[in-house]
């Protein structure tokens, strides 16, 4: 195999460091060798690989052994430096701003390129941040939604994981206990600790040094619970997590968190089978198997999402839509026609008004689940939808699959039918010609701002999270 650039670089200031250091010239060490000064010059600056007999020769000429020559740590300071700013200006971070690099001299002092190194340091470390552009954010957060629909939305790997935890711990059936939880965690080595000073940027916080998970006292809105938020911080270690490199990693970790705890508050073995029976009494429903098993009607969703298709032989769609319309969350592999932007986006695209998932935030009850079929260009569906509130505004949680898979629902039976011609903008966007004529020149409606437009996409390789704020609060608790 061919040395590497860096290893040429550091053998040739090897080479350089004895030469120098027994008072050799280039020209005479080289007529010592055999080789002219012009091709030694090469070879000490990296630029060309010698054979292994002229390395015998320096090596006995400078009274060293090959291997020393061939060590990969630099000879002294200075050669340490001069190969990390070699490295540095070799880098793709670097050569893409278009900047001429600097060029050693045998004048310039140790501190002038250590001044240099700090500066290509902080170039690196804001690359490595995982700043990502707006588009960027939502090509990975996209490209992670094809992938998971490829699969099914199912990761056996995880699912085996978490049902070895839960019979470590001693879970056998039912809702999983906060106690269990804390017994998962010990197992771990991790003790549960729940706080009120918890930084404003983070959901919870592990010191890994001492053990310790720090929780919220009590849940926080959107139904996200106690145990979910201990068992995604446990997933992060069982998972074997590493700082996330960029953007696309930050978002796959994400996933494999939510989707452990999800297998642990609804396992595998249990859901199948209170699903399959569901299913054999053609009497599935989200809102028992949330009951079932004690969570919320939105992880009962997604954790439906997750099985359907690899145990009952279901397609099906899921969405979380705010009372504005817009899609927080979805999953789909029974296509579903969904508004997507250029890049294939659904995440917030606003969907169509005759879907349930918008035509339920109308309906008087909002206790209940609610059903519809929708006709559209794809075919027609059935869906069920909840609604609900949080500090934030109402949304709705839609589960739905293709026509003849309503038939193992509760709900099916229902006369509500809807048609929808989306993305036709004719179908819910664009108003009727009569009412546009109407009204057109004639109203000046104000905007209002969603203050998100003007706020750069949270950076960091945990995005948005104050590693001030975070260090600061583990000293408090040290």
């Amino acid at each position: 195999m061919a040395p590497t650039p860096l290893e040429l670089s550091t053998l040739g200031h090897r080479i350089r460091h004895q030469r120098v250091a027994h008072g050799f010239t280039l020209d005479e060490l080289g007529e010592i060798v055999g080789v002219a000064g012009s091709q030694l010059s090469l070879i000490e600056n990296g630029k060309r690989e010698p054979k292994l007999s002229l390395l015998q020769a320096i090596a006995g000429a400078t009274g060293v052994e090959v291997t020393e020559l061939l060590s990969t740590e630099p000879p002294n300071r200075r050669a340490a430096l001069e190969i990390e700013l070699e490295r540095a200006q070799a880098s793709p971070v670097f050569r893409q701003l278009g900047v001429a690099p600097v060029k050693v001299t045998k004048s310039m002092a140790d501190e002038t390129i250590e001044s240099v190194l700090g500066l290509h340091r902080e170039l690196q470390r804001r690359e490595s941040e995982a700043i990502a552009t707006p588009e960027e954010a939502r090509r990975a957060n996209t490209e992670q939604r094809l992938r998971m629909r490829e699969i099914g939305n199912y990761l056996p790997d995880i699912e085996r994981l978490a049902e070895k935890q839960l019979k470590s711990a001693g879970h056998v059936s039912g809702a999983l206990t906060h106690r269990t939880v804390s017994i998962m965690a010990e197992k771990l080595g991790f003790e549960l600790l729940y706080v009120n000073d918890l930084p404003h940027s983070t959901r919870s916080v592990t010191d890994l040094e001492n053990g310790r998970i720090y929780l919220p006292p009590a849940s926080i809105p959107g139904g996200h619970g106690l145990r979910s938020m201990a068992l995604q911080a446990m997933a992060h270690r069982l998972l074997g997590h590493r700082r996330p490199t960029d953007y696309a990693d930050f978002l796959q970790q994400r996933l494999e968190i939510n989707y452990y705890a999800a297998c642990c508050l609804m396992p595998e073995t249990a859901s199948v089978a209170f699903l399959q029976q569901a299913k054999k009494d053609r009497n599935l429903a989200v809102e028992d198997f949330r009951d079932a098993f004690g969570t919320t009607h939105e992880s009962a969703g997604m954790r439906l999402t997750n099985l359907a298709t690899q145990h009952l032989g279901i397609k099906l769609h899921f969405l979380r839509v705010d009372g504005s319309g817009a899609i927080s969350r979805v999953y789909e592999n029974d296509d579903l026609p969904l508004p997507m932007d250029v890049t294939g986006a659904v995440d917030g695209q606003i969907a169509c008004r005759r879907f349930s998932a918008r035509a339920a935030f109308s309906e008087q009850n909002r206790t209940t689940e609610h059903y519809q079929y929708t006709d559209t260009p794809a075919g027609t569906f059935w869906c069920s939808t909840q609604t609900g509130t949080t500090s934030a505004g109402e949304f709705s949680i839609t589960v739905g699959v293709p026509f003849d898979d309503a038939r193992w629902f509760r709900g099916r039976e229902t006369q509500k039918r809807a048609t929808s011609t989306c993305p036709d903008e004719t179908c819910c966007r664009r108003p009727p010609s009569e009412v546009t004529q109407r009204w057109s020149g004639k109203a000046w409606p104000s905007a209002r701002v969603h203050m998100q437009m003007f706020s750069p996409l949270p950076r960091g390789a945990f995005p948005g999270v104050d590693d001030n704020e975070v260090y600061s609060f583990l000293e408090r608790h040290v």
